[in-house]
């Protein structure tokens, strides 16, 4: 593989690395962590978040939010009471860097792998593993998740035990957003590569063991990024926007995306029994996450979704096309390959979440951060939180202004005594950059927080997480 020599790059004209979104380099232990308002006695378990986080300055080039080495921000509940612990998902590069001192690799754009002294002969000429997207936990591994690579299991502690493979059942790995059949314990994953098959699908049962191992899905001729996906009782559903990869234009120092509107978006559903891919398509669209999935009685697929016109990274471009967007849903026809979209809103939001319990199964409710059009915000920075009701009334909504505070993506928190349960975001205050955790009753979220964990340290903002109940 070629070493890169580095560009120019000066990492502090990069919006993504500064202000509320700025790495932080400490890893912190805190107990007794203290609370406005009242922790609910309902709350037992672990609210933990995945982000990039680079462990030294970045060096070539620095895209969010694909770059950027993970950090878990743990915040530990129980009896009413919080703790705190943030860590580096330590991979090899994140070892090697911290032995030299400074940043080894550059940004997935520039395309810079370190060579020999720097490293030892197995990581020389090599990329970075990534796994800075999300974290999830099923059959009792805690996994950080990488946009498209093995993820690396973490431990109770958050410290990291190595690259998972799953026995070496699937050893190119998994996306970020695999899905839990909450009623089979089943897991559904899938993984994009940049050569054949370009996209598989896999199954892992509830003990953790692959039940089905990468399966190829027919049909789908270059290597294409596919961030999020959803699941329903009969299919895993991938959405196919045209956004292709071109790795000898990033060799050349152009997009290592390559955005082809006239090839449309097309979408498989996938028989979970195995039997053939059915393929609906319309024209190009493009969406970072799914809402939820689930099949109608009447044998179509209803898919919810965070929906834009276009794929956008990094900083904003004023020379680019508006890109309007929404919560949409997709009602899709396997037997026909028909897609009937509908907008349910047009407000910008993103992040959205359901309540776990309900993945592949109608859901009630859906949670997103949004903006409140009050101030100007970077992509990915959100000041404001909608609760959209997806059953009675499609579309409607109910908004919490966060005033000066800046949110993450909202987690659903089941009550451990029952009831309707609560909402957990982290948020940092733009006034002077401290952090909290945000608990919102399920009950009545336009209230705001019914309570405010302070955060030692600053959470730099983004990515994805979950919350997870004490194990007995």
């Amino acid at each position: 593989m070629t070493t890169h020599t580095a560009p120019a790059f000066d990492p502090a004209r990069v919006a993504h690395l500064s202000g509320r979104f700025a790495p932080v380099t400490e890893e912190v232990d805190a107990t007794g962590l203290a609370v406005l308002g009242e922790l609910p006695d309902g709350l037992d378990g672990l609210f933990l978040r995945n982000g990039p986080n680079p462990r030294f300055s970045p060096i070539g080039s620095y895209l969010y939010p694909i770059d950027g080495d993970g950090m878990l921000h743990g915040v530990w509940l129980s009896g009413g009471r919080a703790r705190y612990r943030n860590r580096f998902v330590r991979t090899p590069a994140v070892i090697a860097e911290e032995r030299a001192g400074r940043a080894l690799w550059g940004g997935l754009q520039s395309m810079i792998t370190p060579s020999e002294p720097d490293v030892s002969p197995e990581l020389a000429g090599t990329f970075r593993d990534l796994p800075d997207i999300n974290v999830v936990r099923h059959a009792g591994r805690l996994l950080a998740l990488a946009e498209s690579d093995c993820p690396f299991r973490i431990t109770p502690d958050l410290a990291t035990a190595g690259r998972e493979t799953f026995d070496g059942a699937l050893p190119a790995g998994i996306t970020a957003h695999p899905k839990t059949d909450p009623l089979t314990g089943e897991l559904a994953v899938f993984c994009y590569a940049f050569e054949p098959p370009y996209l598989t699908w896999a199954m892992l049962g509830p003990a953790g063991t692959v039940t089905r191992g990468p399966t190829a899905v027919d049909g789908v001729d270059r290597p294409m990024m596919i961030h999020d996906m959803a699941l329903t009782a009969r299919f895993v559903v991938l959405v196919l926007a045209p956004a292709f990869f071109d790795l000898a234009a990033a060799m050349e120092g152009g997009s290592m995306i390559d955005w082809r509107p006239e090839r449309g978006t097309r979408i498989a559903l996938i028989p979970r029994d195995g039997g053939p891919v059915r393929w609906a398509a319309d024209d190009a669209f493009w969406l970072w996450h799914t809402v939820n999935a689930y099949d109608r009685p009447d044998g179509s697929v209803v898919l919810d979704y965070v929906q834009w016109a276009h794929l956008t990274l990094g900083a904003p471009d004023a020379a680019a096309p508006p890109n309007p967007g929404g919560l949409t849903r997709a009602v899709l026809d396997p037997a026909a390959g028909t897609v009937r979209r509908t907008a349910l809103d047009d407000a910008p939001v993103e992040l959205p979440r359901v309540d776990d319990r309900l993945i592949g199964r109608p859901h009630r409710r859906a949670a997103v951060a949004a903006e409140s059009g009050r101030v100007d915000l970077l992509p990915g920075e959100f000041d404001a939180l909608r609760w959209y009701d997806c059953a009675d009334d499609p579309g409607a909504s109910v908004l919490w202004p966060a005033g000066d505070l800046s949110v993450g993506e909202p987690v659903f928190a089941p009550s451990a005594g029952g009831g309707p349960g609560y909402w957990l975001t982290y948020a940092t205050d733009r006034t002077d950059l401290s952090s909290w955790l945000l608990v919102i009753p399920d009950a009545d979220p336009g209230s705001g927080p019914m309570a405010r964990v302070r955060i030692p340290v600053r959470v730099p903002l983004g990515l994805h997480g979950s919350w997870l109940p004490t194990e007995d």
